[in-house]
């Protein structure tokens, strides 16, 4: 039962170096690279050396070997064949180290509050490289892209609210990726509510109800008409307007309805306070005109 224990946790352990070691291995060799090659029992063969413009490195005993575009294991497999085509050794084993990539920064941009570029000569985390920009803003879509420098590849990220979601999903960023943090689409709530105004669709599933909306702005005012809301939605065919009963939502009498990118939810004032809004514009018109009449 012991060896099954030791045997199972030998796997587990091979498993997360592979991964680890397939994570790595995507990051492929450039120009201006600097790599280290070792040849195993030949400690003549080792050598540091920086990749050319054309992409390729001076071996020992062989020439250029062609390593741009290739990983790591790649080369290492390329410079082998050169040996043994060569003539040079029959089983060499060669290994290679990328000692320091060409392309050390990582430009960050969007919704962050410190958007830039920032250096990093290692792969890291994609939650490393956006504290570095200092986060997310209030405003940020929580999907991230990320391009790869080395080609046109564009991988997408939900840096999720849970926790355990963002730790688990991570991808890694290279030097010389280029991180985009795009603007989260907004509704609008205006009228008779305690902060009118335009709040992002930040929630960890993108989905943001009436109710939930009408919370972010401090809720309806107790003058408020809540049987009388409306919800303005622009769509292929123009804006259309959906009576809204807050009321019968609030008591569970209707289903919360999700809001969609532009939305507007105008809540109206009751008419007193109509009535009121409108005799204070009356008298502050009316004490204008008397100051002018002074002058």
């Amino acid at each position: 039962m012991h060896n099954i224990r030791v045997i199972g946790v030998v796997l587990i352990f091979a498993a997360l170096a592979a991964a680890a070691a397939a994570q790595t291995e995507s990051l492929l060799i450039g120009p201006g690279d600097l790599i280290q090659i070792d040849v195993l029992d030949t400690p003549e063969m080792e050598q540091q050396v920086r990749v050319n413009d054309e992409g390729a490195v001076p071996v020992a005993f062989v020439g250029a070997v062609k390593v741009s575009g290739l990983s790591p294991s790649g080369a290492a497999d390329a410079i082998q064949k050169a040996l043994i085509d060569r003539q040079i050794m029959k089983h060499p084993q060669v290994t290679i180290r990328v000692q320091e990539y060409a392309t050390q920064d990582v430009s960050v941009l969007g919704q962050v509050h410190t958007p830039g570029t920032y250096a990093i000569d290692t792969p890291q985390t994609i939650l490393k490289v956006l504290s570095l920009a200092g986060g997310l803003t209030d405003m940020a879509d929580r999907q991230v892209s990320i391009k790869r420098h080395d080609s046109s590849q564009v991988v997408t990220y939900y840096l999720s609210n849970s926790s355990r979601s963002a730790l688990e999903d991570a991808v890694m960023v290279y030097p010389g990726d280029t991180v985009l943090v795009p603007k989260a689409p907004l509704v609008y709530i205006l009228g008779d509510v305690n902060r009118p105004g335009g709040y992002a669709i930040s929630t960890n599933d993108s989905r943001l109800t009436i109710l939930q909306a009408l919370a972010m702005a401090g809720s309806a005012s107790k003058t408020s008409v809540k049987s009388h809301v409306r919800l303005i939605r622009t769509t292929a065919k123009g804006q259309i307007e959906m009576p809204i009963h807050l009321d019968a939502i609030e008591k569970g009498k209707q289903v919360d309805i999700a809001m969609q990118p532009n939305d507007i939810l105008f809540v109206p004032f009751s008419w007193m306070k109509n009535m009121a809004m409108a005799g204070s514009s009356i008298a502050a018109s009316t004490a204008g005109a008397a100051v002018y009449t002074l002058h």
